[in-house]
């Protein structure tokens, strides 16, 4: 039973040390994503960064400007950045960075970060209430043993020299 309490606290332990680095590896993993999209949608990281932009109403990684340093929009020769950025609100948009108020002003990075910290905290508050359980447990454990001593209920039987 202290296994699993000291089991558990690792695994806290590892979580919170988690939040610290899911910054630095978001950063870089989705500048490399931004990098690979090509507009398509049977390309998986275009899906992604277009299905984050919608879902999180971002646009970029820290705002909309951030696609004219992309490979896409160089490609792409058409000074605008992917539908996906658009307000929903926004009529006839066509991602053109002449109309920013169409876009989406937050950058997705920030955004992110932000999701994946707090799924992160429901998983730490989940160890650190399986790790409650594993103490209260341990706590009876130690009453039924100190009461053990004290209760003729409790005694050992002997029988030829070993403990039944």
């Amino acid at each position: 039973m202290g296994q699993c309490g000291i089991t558990s606290s690792k695994t806290v332990l590892v979580f919170l040390n988690l939040i610290f680095w899911v910054e630095e590896e978001v950063n870089h993993s989705i500048q490399k994503v931004y990098n690979e999209y090509n507009g398509t949608n049977s390309d998986a990281p275009s899906r992604a960064i277009d299905y984050v932009q919608r879902q999180l109403h971002c646009c970029g990684i820290t705002n909309y400007s951030d696609w004219r340093n992309t490979r896409w929009f160089n490609e792409s020769r058409n000074n605008s950045v992917p539908l996906s950025c658009c307000k929903p609100t926004a009529s006839n948009c066509t991602g053109a960075l002449t109309h920013p108020g169409d876009l989406y002003p937050e950058g997705c990075e920030a955004l992110v970060v932000k999701k994946l910290k707090e799924i992160m905290m429901y998983v730490i508050w989940a160890a650190l209430t399986f790790a409650a359980i594993q103490m209260l447990g341990m706590l009876c454990a130690c009453v039924v043993l100190c009461r053990r001593g004290r209760d003729p209920a409790y005694e050992l039987l002997i029988s030829g020299g070993t403990y039944a």
